[in-house]
């Protein structure tokens, strides 16, 4: 990754640049790499991310004797957990005690695997798609996931005056967040499933697939530049604000309408070296997901504060209002989800059959879960657990 395109901390931001001609970069890599590869979709980097973008310690000794672990995370609903427990005062800084966390703020996923696997963060909140790819490029040695954080909050939005069924979006123009993210492999498997065609690189097909950042996704919906788009919280929100309609909840799609949105992922490396302060995130992870649920309006203004600080505005409350409950915070990662979305890359040419045999370490977690008297999270075969 150039210097042009590197890995941004959380504050403060600046949009995104050249961000049609990344794009364009990204779709001219082979498929697993055109998956991967795009970056330059974090916050400016502002000196040393040692200095105001790292949240003061809780006080304490330093845990392992860290002096700070980087956190990655998206300004997104389905990053709730990070949102309200990185925050200052929260409970992850808590649990870390002495030791800083210096946050990084990215925009899609597989920019933050490019920055987890260069070593420029430790610990991420990421979508499943991207987690799975990161975790075959490295051929299973650079992450694991070691916990789940969301389940839900992503929908087909459209707008309703070109679109009024499902069977209506063919021939349609439809946005996802990029190439081989989370959503852009759900949309890419929902449209083979309904017999349609689609070159899963450029997008072209039976139905166009615009890879649009979802920072500019509402303005490109209100220019008519896309007819809908299939993207998460709180994008699909802002959308319906802008006049489009739901069409489609993925969680639909689902059994017991739960899937992955969100998991929890470190380096391997550091997972080793600073088993104590992955533990100590993974606690902190748990217990804010504990107040969250014991606490949603709280909660929910809490991680609108966090959206202000990243994004210069809260959201008005017809957008987070009903962005906020369609999505669950979870510990448990959902793991056969996991692998399902695997196999609906695979369907839409984006990713070899993966063997991801071992990409789950969930010893920590449930060690964390015992001692709060929870019950413990399955692996499905994945991993440790």
């Amino acid at each position: 990754m150039s210097s042009a395109q590197r890995l941004l901390p959380a504050r403060p931001a600046e949009r995104p640049r050249r961000r049609t001609r990344l794009l364009a970069a990204a779709a001219a890599f082979p498929l697993l790499l055109g998956a991967l590869g795009a970056c330059g979709y974090g916050s400016e980097k502002d000196g040393d991310d040692q200095g105001s973008s790292a949240l003061p310690a809780a006080g304490g000794e330093k845990i392992d004797g860290l002096d700070k672990v980087k956190v990655g995370y998206f300004a997104n609903l389905t990053h709730a957990t990070a949102l309200v427990g990185l925050r200052k005062g929260g409970q992850i800084q808590q649990e870390l005690k002495g030791t800083k966390v210096s946050p990084f703020v990215f925009n899609a996923g597989p920019s933050e695997i490019e920055a987890l696997n260069s070593g420029s963060i430790d610990i991420g909140w990421i979508g499943p798609s991207p987690s799975i790819n990161g975790y075959v490029k490295s051929h299973g040695k650079n992450l694991k996931i070691i916990s789940g954080s969301a389940s839900g909050g992503v929908k087909l939005v459209v707008n309703p005056k070109k679109i009024k069924t499902l069977d209506d979006v063919k021939g349609k123009k439809i946005a996802t967040p990029q190439l081989g993210n989370t959503q852009d492999v759900a949309f890419l498997n929902w449209v083979a499933g309904k017999g349609w065609k689609v070159d899963p690189q450029s997008g072209k097909g039976d139905v166009s697939v615009v890879r649009t950042d979802n920072k500019v996704t509402p303005d490109a919906y209100k220019s008519g530049a896309v007819d809908g788009a299939w993207v998460p919280e709180p994008t699909a929100s802002k959308l319906v604000a802008e006049g489009a309609r739901t069409l489609l909840d993925e969680s639909s799609l689902w059994p017991d309408k739960k899937f992955v949105i969100t998991n929890v992922i470190v380096r391997q490396s550091f997972l080793e070296e600073h088993p104590k302060v992955v533990e100590a995130v993974l606690r902190g992870s748990v217990k804010t997901n504990a107040w969250i649920k014991a606490n949603p309006d709280q909660a929910k203004a809490a991680a609108n504060a966090a959206l202000k600080k990243e994004t210069g505005k809260p959201l008005p409350a017809e957008v987070i209002d009903p962005a906020w409950k369609s999505i669950q915070v979870t510990d448990d990662p959902l793991a056969s989800t996991l692998n399902t979305e695997a196999d609906h890359a695979v369907k839409a040419g984006l990713l070899e059959k993966p063997d991801l045999s071992g990409i789950y370490d969930l010893a920590p977690l449930n060690k964390v879960l015992k001692a709060e008297g929870r019950p413990t999270v399955s692996a499905a075969g994945l991993g440790t657990q």
